[in-house]
């Protein structure tokens, strides 16, 4: 499948993979920002992309960022009817200020198929072994 990228901004580092089979693309910020703990911060991203029908984008954290330094992604589903720019908001969900530089890897761009569901309105639902259990049903 091939998907056309618009540049939108001359210093753009084209979306990539890291490595070979990997789900997601890797996304860069094209300005250093700041972000202090319990900030948000919207990223232009400097391309727009334009995906075959059936398809959608989801941005997603990058693993490392949550992990290490609580940086999330907010937002993130990007139908493919959508031609403008992409944006990052990033949520500093950490104790510490974290500084993104120019060129660092921000968020990752997956491409899915899109399964469309027919919604049926019932009174009741099938019994299955979990049932109605939710949060912390499986334990600690």
């Amino acid at each position: 499948m091939k998907i056309k990228l618009k540049r939108l901004h001359p210093e753009l580092q084209i979306p990539s993979y890291a490595h070979t089979g990997d789900a997601g693309l890797d996304i860069h910020s094209l300005e250093d920002v700041v972000l202090e703990p319990g900030e948000r911060h919207h990223f232009n991203t400097g391309f727009a992309l334009e995906m075959p029908s059936g398809y959608v984008a989801l941005i997603w954290d990058k693993s490392g960022l949550a992990s290490k330094r609580g940086l999330t992604n907010f937002g993130g589903v990007i139908e493919y009817t959508y031609r403008g720019e992409y944006g990052v908001v990033l949520y500093n969900a950490g104790e510490e200020e974290y500084s993104i530089k120019k060129g660092d890897k921000i968020a990752q761009l997956l491409i899915q198929k899109i399964e469309t569901a027919e919604i049926e309105e019932v009174d009741e639902l099938s019994e299955s072994p979990r049932g109605e259990r939710g949060f912390g049903s499986t334990g600690k």
